[in-house]
């Protein structure tokens, strides 16, 4: 396996491949792509529904002290690993050994966004829709009840949308490294933060805005519960992109001289700031449409294309707002699709010593194969379930609730049992005086990140067979 490889034959194959191995141009290109990552559908949907529904300002304040703890000692670990092996996850992981449970735990990173990505791109798809609805002008017809339903019941219209993201990402991932996935996200990236600037100024300016405003900012202790934290610790998992094999891809292409540390502090600053200003797209709008009803912010698709469109219709400038929003959305999807097929494109290129354009066609092969049964689960394969779930809902699940929070509990492992602590300090020190944060590290990788990961998997699994209400 990948742990022998630095033996006679194999050790020239891998010795050339990592000489040739691609990386980003420097410090902006690696924090740029992987905020991008970071930012994605989680940031938009999931966040603002999830601070309304457990407390706002507390949630808020919870997901920051989290994201500094654990969602920055889990962004070190990755990168640190990443770059001090030059693998993908599978490699990374048999560098330091060939037992079953370390195979396991490269295998588990490199399959999730295998996964992902396709039932993530019909959700892009979804997003293309919507946003050429509101470039014709069909603000009203948008907004209608039974809308979303039946589009996403047409089983070619979703179809042909989903291969349309689909086909765009897998451009960007032929082009490579530093054509594609860092020229793309240098472009979108401030193009996102400059949307979401207007968007949050258009909302938390609408009448009865603010009454949002204070519950999504102010932290209030009656709203505090057990299960705000236990969700806070979930989203934050979810929006930095933490156990996809993200994080150890592109650390494999980062450059020696550049701080892991630092660059780790400028992706918790980018992700959490378009968090907040996510939260302050949505909750003042919604509260100022809904009359200041927290309740107003359903789950998932239904608060993206069922109550924003509602709400954009009965506000002045529908079609202008309908716009910027979903192209917004489209580029937070884009840039987290990029990621998240890179990873598995890296992973072909260094298990089989493929070249980048015969791993990116097979995974974009293996994209539209499982992306088509999500695309047509809610139409013609509706009557189709697994574990009573469409396959939209039972790819989110196992990817989300099972298998990440394993990939998380397999990193922290593979730091504190194998790899130690001392190793990724010596990495992080590249480019760097001092780890300045290395107390911090040393405990939660240690001791509350695996807790962390054990809580999320369990409470999740005990969610979605209603053992217990989220």
């Amino acid at each position: 396996m990948i742990a022998t490889l630095y033996e006679g034959e194999g050790d020239i194959i891998m010795k050339k491949h990592s000489q040739t191995r691609s990386s980003f141009s420097g410090k902006i290109g690696f924090v740029l792509s992987a905020a991008g990552a970071s930012v994605g559908l989680g940031n938009i949907w999931r966040f603002p529904y999830l601070a309304a529904k457990y407390g706002g300002g507390i949630f808020l304040l919870i997901y920051i002290l989290l994201a500094l703890t654990f969602g920055y000692t889990m962004i070190v670990a990755e990168t640190a690993i990443g770059r001090m092996t030059k693998k993908s996850p599978v490699g990374a992981f048999h560098k330091f050994g060939s037992s079953k449970w370390l195979s396991f735990g490269g295998w588990i990173n490199a399959i999730i966004p295998l996964l992902i990505v396709p039932y993530y791109s019909v959700i892009g798809g979804w997003v293309i829709k919507y946003l050429l609805g509101y470039i014709q002008g069909n603000s009203q017809l948008l907004a209608q009840d039974g809308y979303f339903t039946d589009f996403i019941s047409n089983g070619l219209s979703t179809e042909l949308c989903f291969l349309a993201f689909a086909l765009f990402t897998i451009i960007i991932i032929y082009a490579g490294v530093r054509n594609g996935i860092e020229r793309v996200s240098k472009f979108m990236m401030p193009v996102l933060v400059i949307l979401s600037i207007i968007i949050t100024i258009y909302s938390v300016t609408r009448p009865g805005a603010l009454a949002g405003v204070k519950y999504f900012l102010v932290p209030n202790m009656k709203n505090f519960s057990w299960m705000t934290v236990v969700t806070a610790m979930g989203q934050m998992f979810y929006s930095l992109s933490i156990a996809m094999g993200i994080l150890i891809t592109f650390g494999s292409y980062m450059k020696e001289d550049v701080s892991i540390e630092n660059a780790t502090e400028n992706v918790e600053i980018f992700d959490t700031a378009i968090a907040i200003m996510a939260g302050l797209m949505i909750i003042p709008a919604v509260f100022a449409f809904s009359g200041g009803d927290p309740d107003a912010l359903q789950a998932g698709p239904s608060l993206m294309f069922i109550t924003i469109p509602k709400m954009f219709a009965s506000m002045g400038f529908s079609t202008g707002i309908g716009i910027l929003f979903f192209l917004l959305v489209l580029f937070a999807a884009i840039t987290s699709s990029i990621a998240l097929t890179e990873s598995a494109v890296s992973t072909f290129e260094d298990e089989l010593g493929w070249s980048r354009k015969k791993a990116t066609v097979f995974v974009g092969i293996l994209i539209v194969i499982l992306g088509s049964l999500s695309s047509l689960g809610y139409g013609p394969l509706a009557g189709i379930k697994l574990i009573g779930m469409q396959f939209l809902d039972f790819f989110d699940f196992l990817t989300n609730s099972v298998m990440m929070p394993i990939a998380a509990i397999a990193t922290c492992l593979l730091i504190s049992r194998v790899a130690g602590i001392a190793a990724i300090e010596e990495e992080v020190l590249k480019g760097e005086n001092r780890f300045r944060r290395k107390k911090i590290f040393c405990f939660m990788i240690q001791y509350l990140c695996p807790i962390f990961a054990a809580i999320i998997l369990i409470s999740s699994i005990a969610n979605a067979f209603g053992w217990i209400s989220m």
